[in-house]
């Protein structure tokens, strides 16, 4: 996992790529936020429905970074 920090470098998130690429971010208490699957170039939450398309896992994390 790798640890995500704000510009006060404040802990608020983690991020985890799995074998086929998938990139799972979870906030800073390890609840997952959502997912990017490379595969199809789409963003999806934590309830799989569709965010958008290309890499926007940041985005969950809100104004923090």
């Amino acid at each position: 996992m790798q640890k995500l920090y704000d510009s006060d470098m404040q802990l608020i998130g983690y991020t985890s790529t799995g074998a086929t690429g998938k990139i799972t971010v979870y906030d800073s208490d390890y609840r997952m936020l959502g997912y990017y699957n490379p595969e199809s170039d789409k963003t999806y939450d934590k309830d799989r429905r569709l965010v958008g398309k290309g890499n926007l896992i940041t985005n969950f994390l809100g104004n923090n970074i």
